[in-house]
């Protein structure tokens, strides 16, 4: 076998080798743009309003950032996926240099923010949420946003309080209504204001409230969506390491 039929051999199996590349490049850059599309998708619905979601997540600035980090990763990730698709497609090295310093940028994002919530986990304990309450709601006050957003939980998630009931004893809203016992927005929804129950409810009788803490509620409702969020999660970064690794492969073997 002559030196030229090896060498031949050798550039056809790096031509296939860089053609195989290519296509799985662009299949993870694919996983990404939908990846994108599905945080861009979740905080635009957050944004329009859905059940009051954007009331909820207002109770707690770190949330309510978290909406426009969502919204800024998603638009990211929009791009990269568009950006290394196009370059492993035209097999255009500006494109596959500037994708992956963009995703190497993402990722140490990604991984700063990680940090940040665990170093500020104690912003979203039960014990915050509580406190809080009983510093700030004022009951029946539409003109302060804390006190209305809180309304707007308790009324959509059909719970009291944040463990329940008894957060609105030797609370800012007690000292404002000594004669009762828990807010309007904790009754019943059958019930409506000037009702007997309404009465009862707000001066202390357990059958015509929500008993259930509006934590464990919220807890319950989005523990699903947790899951999926935590899951998704991982499975970006995974694709976002192959994406870098095959990226600057790619890179290295376009001429």
């Amino acid at each position: 076998m002559g030196q030229g039929e090896v060498s031949a051999r050798g550039s056809a199996m790096e031509g296939d080798c860089l053609s195989c590349m290519k296509y799985l490049m662009f299949i993870f850059n694919f996983f990404i743009f939908l990846g994108g599309s599905f945080l861009l998708s979740v905080g635009v619905w957050v944004l329009v309003d859905p059940m009051g979601f954007r009331e909820i997540v207002a109770a707690n600035p770190v949330l309510f950032t978290g909406v426009y980090v969502i919204l800024a990763m998603g638009s990211m990730l929009f791009l990269l996926g568009f950006l290394g698709c196009c370059g492993a497609i035209r097999e255009n090295k500006c494109l596959l240099l500037f994708f992956f310093m963009l995703i190497l940028f993402i990722f140490l994002a990604e991984l700063a923010a990680a940090i940040l919530a665990f170093l500020f986990r104690e912003h979203l304990t039960r014990e915050y949420f509580s406190r809080e309450l009983k510093r700030h709601y004022q009951g029946h006050n539409n003109t302060d946003v804390f006190t209305s957003t809180w309304n707007a939980i308790m009324t959509t998630f059909n719970c009291c309080g944040v463990s329940g009931p008894e957060d609105f004893e030797e609370s800012l809203f007690r000292l404002l209504s000594p004669s009762k016992m828990v807010p309007e927005a904790c009754c019943q929804r059958n019930s409506s204001p000037g009702d007997v129950s309404v009465e009862q409810c707000v001066s202390g009788s357990m059958v015509f409230r929500h008993n259930k803490g509006c934590y464990s509620a919220m807890v319950d409702y989005f523990e699903m969506y947790i899951y999926t969020a935590g899951a998704l999660a991982i499975v970006v970064l995974t694709i976002e390491l192959f994406a870098m690794v095959f990226a600057m492969c790619l890179f290295r073997g376009i001429q």
